[in-house]
């Protein structure tokens, strides 16, 4: 692989790129000019919305009921310490992971690596070219984990978008060698059924098993046919990451018929997603306990046996929750927070119309004991303050902020902005900070804002889908113990015990 390091020369070598193990990867460090994102993972187009709605947000902002576009406000307890423009990444920045004094960020182009040792001022290390939404991304000591869940012509760097309904085409995970920060190399391919649209590591030491979450399958699609009711196991042995391959797929929703036994959605249920597989997992390790969140359903499952996870428990809330997106553990493993994406993220549910209860966080208490353990609905978790109907809003990607003897949450709530909650009454959640932008645009929806905000040794982290990579910090006597806690690694989907 060619790096390019020396600006005399990058003019001549851009788009140039190198095999590793015959799987192709441009690395990049500066503005491109032969390398081109595929432009079959661009974000979402811009939709105008009603001239009354225009009107109603021109008048919010110079009411100062919302910010103005782009101005940013927060609390007085949260500092905005840094922001890193998009550089030559410019798809859809999605989710981070951490290790050291490292920041992987993933973007639908492929992703790029902060050094965040000085959090004020966060420096590019490299950026490599690799178009395949949402470029999931994980980190396991030396290998970097990323999601294609876009139909590919191949499983290289240098793929183009095809139809899944070609039978060459391909979806699943990739895997990179970041033993040299500054030069990742491309060394595995591994195809699942649906491809991954997020994943979530099981590290053990010699191997690192990976949950592969996908959906949506299709009677056309020869490699996501009906049913798809579990998950891709795959095996990654450290020593020899290129003979990664899928070891299983543990049915999680069993039952007749071509869908399985999953929430059938409407019209039984409507407004709510059928379950046709995963969106997202969470494991807590320590604890061998997962909570998945699959479309129509949340569930438990012990992780004892990694090759096959086992279901403790499911529910549904066909009342207030259409699309099960995420799930967090308090420390204890006695509660866990459900995240509803209504309308996928792409549209304006933070506002009266929608209400308090809908695209919110459900907060259940885990009662009992082992297999028989049960989740128990407790409250709903909302941001207080309504948005613009041009503002894509609601509950996303977060992370616990580790306190003992406190349950608290930093979370994304895409141009909601970020915010800082308590949970340790589960009856009674609070919000006790936040940080937050004025809106891309006032007469259309444009989505943006936080993708992914969470908190690492010391400060949050948020990856903002339309304008770069935000560092925050709160200063408040509630999270102030949490400064004390330093991690080697963090994938928040992987949840560590932080009191170990």
């Amino acid at each position: 692989m060619i790096l390019l390091n020396d600006r005399r020369t990058r003019s001549r070598r851009l788009g140039v790129v190198a095999a590793a193990g015959g799987l192709l990867a441009a690395l990049l460090t500066a503005a491109p000019a032969g390398a081109t994102p595929d432009p079959g993972d661009a974000p979402p187009a811009s939709k105008k919305v009603s001239k009354s709605a225009q009107a109603e947000v021109r008048e919010a902002i110079e009411n100062g009921e919302i910010p103005a576009q782009d101005e940013i406000v927060h609390s007085d307890n949260i500092q905005h310490l840094a922001h890193v423009p998009k550089d030559v990444l410019q798809g859809t920045n999605s989710d981070l992971a951490f290790q050291g004094r490292y920041a992987f960020a993933g973007n639908y182009d492929g992703f790029r690596i902060f050094d965040i040792s000085n959090p004020k001022a966060p420096k590019t290390v490299s950026q490599v070219l690799c178009p395949g939404s949402q470029n999931d991304i994980s980190v396991s000591g030396d290998l970097l984990f990323l999601s294609t869940d876009s139909s590919r012509s191949d499983s290289s760097c240098t793929s183009t978008t095809q139809p899944a309904t070609e039978k060459s085409s391909w979806e699943g995970m990739k895997v990179f060698d970041i033993s040299d920060k500054r030069n990742p190399r491309y060394v595995a391919a591994v195809e699942t059924a649906c491809g991954s649209h997020t994943h979530t590591l099981v590290p053990e030491r010699r191997n690192v098993y990976v949950y592969v979450s996908s959906y949506a399958p299709n009677a056309a699609y020869p490699d996501c046919r009906p049913p798809h009711d579990g998950i891709s196991v795959i095996k990654v042995p450290r020593n020899a990451p290129e003979k990664a391959k899928v070891v299983g797929f543990p049915v999680l929703f069993p039952g007749e018929g071509p869908d399985g036994g999953g929430n059938p959605g409407g019209p039984t249920n409507p407004g709510v997603s059928k379950t046709t597989g995963c969106h997202d997992i969470t494991v807590l390790p320590s604890k061998d306990l997962a909570a998945g969140s699959c479309m129509g359903d949340g569930i438990l499952f012990s992780v004892k046996d990694p090759e096959r996870p086992k279901v403790i428990d499911r529910v549904q809330d066909n009342v207030n929750f259409a699309f099960w997106h995420s799930a967090t553990f308090n420390q204890k493993a006695d509660k866990v927070v459900f995240a509803d994406e209504l309308g996928g993220g792409g549209a304006a549910t933070c506002n009266a119309e929608i209400g308090p209860n809908r695209g919110a966080d459900g907060i259940y208490d885990i009662v009992g004991k082992g297999d028989k353990r049960k989740l128990v609905f407790r409250s709903y978790f909302k941001i207080p303050r309504h948005q613009a109907d041009t503002e894509n809003c609601v509950a996303h990607n977060g992370s616990l902020i580790p306190v003992k003897g406190k349950d608290l949450m930093v979370q994304a709530w895409y141009q909601g902005g970020v915010s800082v909650w308590d949970f340790t009454d589960s009856a009674n959640p609070k919000e006790i900070a936040y940080f937050d932008r004025g809106p891309l645009t006032t007469d259309t929806i444009k989505s943006g804002g936080s993708w992914s905000a969470y908190y690492y040794n010391g400060y949050i982290y948020s990856n903002e889908y339309a304008r770069g990579f935000d560092v925050l910090k709160i200063d408040d006597r509630r999270t102030a113990p949490a400064r004390s806690v330093h991690l080697r690694e963090l994938n928040v989907q992987t949840q560590p015990d932080y009191f170990d």
